[in-house]
């Protein structure tokens, strides 16, 4: 392939193992300067390994990298943000308890006489980045006061203080509301005016749609294509990624819901600060139901999940599941009563990162007659059950129930936890965003999941941002408000606008100038 300056970035026969296991068989990728390049592909199929070679994160086994039509040996981060490459990773690298402006500075202090941090200087130039970008951020706020959006912003800001005339985002819509990621497309759109280039990791259609102008596809570690994003439909960007026709439509049979078996009666619970963010909640699911909570982050659904799973207490009111009362008793006599969950956030309360694929997998019922004699767990039993897991609920890379599940990619992290929580036969899933992360043809499989779980006489609580979501799933859309659920309506007789009004705190009666 040709070598041309026009490119800011041109990865050529890119080959990357690890053990036996392809991870990226002879890729390729040619990024022009001043554009916005997704690179698509499902979860395992190499994408972020790809940027971590280009990042220095990962050496390639064999294949070159060039940039701006220099070969170029990135052997560390390091050499990478010397050559003005940037990276914001999927999951944060921040200090929590920092503020904005130290994070940025971290590594890359500013220092006055004797070796003292000018803080004072270094705010000033964080501001100028702010403002010239569009970012808003205030500088002097901790990270653990401020929206993961916000947090996401720190890491560009973190880039852009280094030099970066290349940025790499690494899923960066997964954990943005859609508010969000028009903010976030906009911010793109800004920098790529200013003369940088952009490539994003992603796996989400209709944002390589709203955002990029060429895609390059990659599937299992290998090339596929690379199009104009303006020349395809997400129809033919989805087989290009999986390699068959994929359904973007929920296709499901009307419910037959059955007797009422998970009910919350006036339920308040506290947040962090002491303030009430459930607010005399009541709802009730039956079987064969899925009740999907549409709502804007921050309203309370984060609280509810906990009080449900006894991660909270609640102030008052009642849950009942069976017509047994489960609130402020324990996460085990939770599970113990047949409710499984699917947290939103994956790495802090769905998995234990440092245990294996079949460690996660048996997590909850290792003490069980199936997987345990007495006391002493059978891991013969455990490693086969999980690899059968593994197979059905196409976890990559195959084989991998003895590895450590941080090793794996979110999309498959995720997977695991999902077909943990199913095989566990609960009369109550708990689905809290269950398709953050995951690719196209995971998504339709999840969904599939959920509405196989209801026709088996199950109940279902689905609880997601992507408003797409919640009305192509749920049977029940239920709103949630400022803590409590403001208005419900049978799938099909509400509109996105309508929903949009109830969930920013309007009324119906009202148009849209006196909403608040």
């Amino acid at each position: 392939m040709e070598v041309s300056t026009e490119y800011a970035v041109q990865m050529h026969g890119i080959t990357k193992r690890f053990g036996s296991f392809c991870a990226l068989d002879h890729v390729n990728l040619d990024v022009k300067k001043g554009s916005i390049h997704a690179v698509l592909g499902e979860n395992g199929a190499g994408k972020s390994t790809l940027m971590n070679i280009l990042y220095g994160l990962y050496q390639a086994d064999s294949g070159e990298v060039y940039l701006n039509g220099k070969k170029t040996a990135i052997k560390n981060p390091n050499i990478a943000i010397e050559h003005g490459i940037g990276m914001v990773h999927q999951h944060f690298m921040l200090v929590d308890n920092f503020t904005v402006t130290q994070n940025i500075i971290l590594g890359n202090e500013v220092t006055g006489k004797f070796g003292i941090i000018d803080t004072k200087k270094a705010r000033e130039k964080v501001l100028e980045i702010v403002k010239k970008y569009g970012l808003e951020v205030d500088p002097d706020a901790k990270i653990e006061d401020i929206s993961v959006g916000m947090q996401q912003r720190v890491e560009i800001l973190k880039a852009l203080y280094r030099g970066a005339d290349l940025l790499i985002l690494d899923e960066p819509t997964a954990v943005l509301i859609p508010q969000e990621i028009d903010e976030l497309i906009g911010i793109m759109r800004s920098l790529i005016s200013d003369g940088k280039t952009i490539i994003i990791i992603t796996h989400k259609l209709k944002e390589i749609k709203a955002s990029s102008e060429v895609c390059t596809i990659i599937r299992r570690g290998q090339y596929i294509d690379t199009v104009s994003v303006a020349d395809v439909d997400e129809e033919q960007l989805a087989t290009k990624m999986v390699g068959h026709a994929v359904q973007l439509v929920v296709d499901k049979t009307p419910a037959k819901p059955g007797d009422v078996i998970f009910e919350i009666d006036h339920l308040t619970v506290k947040d962090e600060r002491g303030l009430d963010s459930v607010r005399d909640l009541s709802l009730k699911i039956r079987r064969g139901e899925i009740l999907g909570i549409a709502g804007i982050d921050g309203n309370g659904q984060k609280e509810l999940v906990e009080a449900i799973t006894c991660l909270a207490r609640a102030q008052s009111g009642t849950i009942k599941i069976n017509g047994a009362e489960i609130q402020n008793t324990t996460p085990r006599n939770v599970i113990d009563h047949k409710v499984s969950t699917i947290h939103e956030d994956r790495q802090r309360r769905g998995l234990v990162l440092p245990f294996t694929v079949a460690e996660n997998a048996v997590i909850e019922k290792y003490r069980t007659p199936e997987f345990s004699t007495h006391g002493k767990i059978d891991r013969t039993k455990m490693s086969l059950f999980t690899h059968k897991l593994i197979e059905d609920y196409d976890v990559r890379p195959a084989g991998c129930e003895n590895q450590p599940v941080r090793g794996l990619s979110g999309g498959n992290q995720q997977k695991v936890i999902i077909a943990r929580e199913i095989s566990n036969e609960p009369d109550l899933l708990i689905a809290v965003q269950p398709t953050r992360g995951l690719d196209v043809g995971a998504v339709e499989y999840v969904h599939k999941m959920l509405v196989r779980e209801r026709d088996a006489g199950r109940a279902v609580l689905l609880i997601s941002l992507e408003l797409d979501e919640v009305m192509n799933v749920a049977d029940t859309i239920g709103i949630i408000y400022a803590g409590t659920i403001v208005d419900s309506f049978p799938q099909g007789q509400v509109d996105e606008n309508t929903i949009g009004l109830l969930m920013a705190g309007g009324k119906l009666n009202e148009t849209d100038s006196q909403n608040p």
